[in-house]
């Protein structure tokens, strides 16, 4: 909270997520331990290893201001009820009215009891599990009736030819969940296509070797008559497809007599029997809604679109960005199960990782707080600080920081302390940023 007050941190959204971090050996119970490390879903897609999880909930995009080490086998959607409960005690003790802030979070959020605790006094926006019917439901609604809102590019870095920047078009409409309402935005996403891409052509291609076997089964059957081919083509004209069609005929093979044919050519035909053709093609519209609506993921909000006071409302396009600011946490998480930064676990009682992942989140605080005013810098002087390969950025990081000061040291000669060598313009341009003097680095302020 210190962090908030002195760095005048927007908390407006508050960012919650969890993920796993695996650990080798068996672990065993010590008793009265804070935690349980146990087998659990592995996020790291070990379910070989035993693990715990970190919790974690983040403001101003990607600066934590809670974490916990929990349970390896804990469940998100647990996690998500128990921070949502202690938000709602903190309201109360402290008066926070309904609205103070937009709680986020991912789809494992959206349970009954989760959206109980919320009610209407916290605000939240979640993506809709797509296993839910009305998720399904109103992405079809969507596509049917084709009224986007165009939302367009939201992604604030450059596009490259590698990764193009994601187009993006809104349909706005109702669910009802628990017999409450909900709004619900459906997203399109030109990226969501391309990455979806190579699931639609295995479904596609599984129905189609399904139904090209079934043809082939029947294709193969010599009838001898007419009527029980035609129905048999009329079966399997009508067999359950959902992205091909079989468009099927019945086919006269005429069966000749013993011995040669006359010198005209003439031959006795003895009997007919009768075949099916089939014919199997893509159902071009099913085709087109299908692809289409795997391009669509459901956002789930209680924010209003329009309220009295100035910036509480939220459009399409808010709604987006706000859980689009999520990657944020999920980068936190990079930081804190980095190999250069940590490797192996090697403490074996829980309650010494759990002091480890108190160290952890609070170098990932400095961390990121250096990042942002390195970047409020460049935001409100308008001057780039140098980049990767010489080439100045708007959008610094603190790895990138880090990296220029390699190689820097502090001597202590008896009582004297000094640099092993001047700055050099990118280290002061960086100093400069992070309001930091030159003699701070040779006479570190105590506290």
């Amino acid at each position: 909270m210190r962090a908030v007050s002195e760095f005048g941190l927007n908390c407006r959204h508050v960012h919650f997520d969890t993920t796993s971090r695996s650990v080798y050996g068996e672990y065993e119970p010590y008793g009265n331990d804070p935690f349980e490390i146990t087998y659990g879903h592995s996020k790291d897609h070990r379910p070989d290893l035993k693990q715990f999880l970190i919790s974690m909930l983040c403001v101003d995009r990607n600066v934590p201001v809670f974490g916990k080490i929990e349970d390896g086998n804990a469940s998100d959607k647990r996690l998500n009820n128990d921070v949502l409960s202690e938000i709602s005690k903190y309201m109360a003790v402290h008066g926070l009215g309904s609205g103070a802030f937009i709680y986020v979070a991912d789809s494992a959020m959206v349970t009954k009891n989760n959206l109980k605790t919320m009610g209407k006094d916290i605000l939240f926006i979640s993506r809709l599990p797509a296993n839910f019917k009305e998720c399904g439901r109103v992405i079809k609604e969507a596509v049917s009736k084709d009224a986007w809102e165009d939302i367009g590019v939201i992604a604030e870095t450059e596009p490259t030819q590698k990764r193009p920047a994601a187009y993006y078009k809104s349909y706005e409409t109702e669910v009802t969940l628990y017999d409450e309402s909900y709004r619900a935005v459906v997203i399109h996403s030109s990226a969501h296509d391309r990455r979806r891409q190579k699931r639609i052509e295995r479904e596609l291609a599984k129905e189609k070797k399904a139904i090209t076997e079934k043809c082939n089964e029947v294709v193969r059957v010599e009838y001898f008559c007419r009527e029980d081919a035609e129905a048999a083509a009329n079966r399997l004209s009508k067999e359950s497809c959902t992205y091909y069609e079989i468009s099927t005929r019945v086919e006269e093979k005429p069966v000749y007599g013993r011995g040669r044919p006359r010198n005209d050519g003439f031959r006795e035909i003895k009997e007919m029997r009768y075949l099916v053709s089939a014919k199997v093609s893509e159902n071009q519209e099913a085709v087109s809604t299908f692809r289409k609506e795997a391009g669509c993921f459901v956002m789930l909000t209680n924010v209003p679109t329009e309220t009295q006071e100035e910036d509480m409302g939220y459009d399409s396009k808010a709604i987006l960005k706000t859980y689009k600011e999520q990657y944020g946490i999920e980068q936190d998480f990079g930081f804190l199960k980095d190999p250069v930064i940590v490797n192996s676990v090697f403490l074996k009682k829980p309650e010494r990782i759990e002091v480890l992942g108190l160290i952890l989140l609070t170098s990932l605080l400095i961390w990121r707080l250096m990042e942002r005013s390195m970047r409020q810098y460049v935001e409100q002087t308008g001057e780039k600080l140098p980049g990767w390969k010489y080439k100045p950025t708007d959008r610094p990081t603190s790895f990138m920081m880090t990296i220029k000061f390699m190689g820097l040291a502090v001597i202590k000669i008896g009582k004297e302390r000094r640099l092993s060598k001047p700055l050099n313009s990118d280290q002061k341009a960086f100093l400069l940023a992070l309001g930091i003097k030159t003699p701070s680095l040779i006479k570190p302020r105590p506290g």
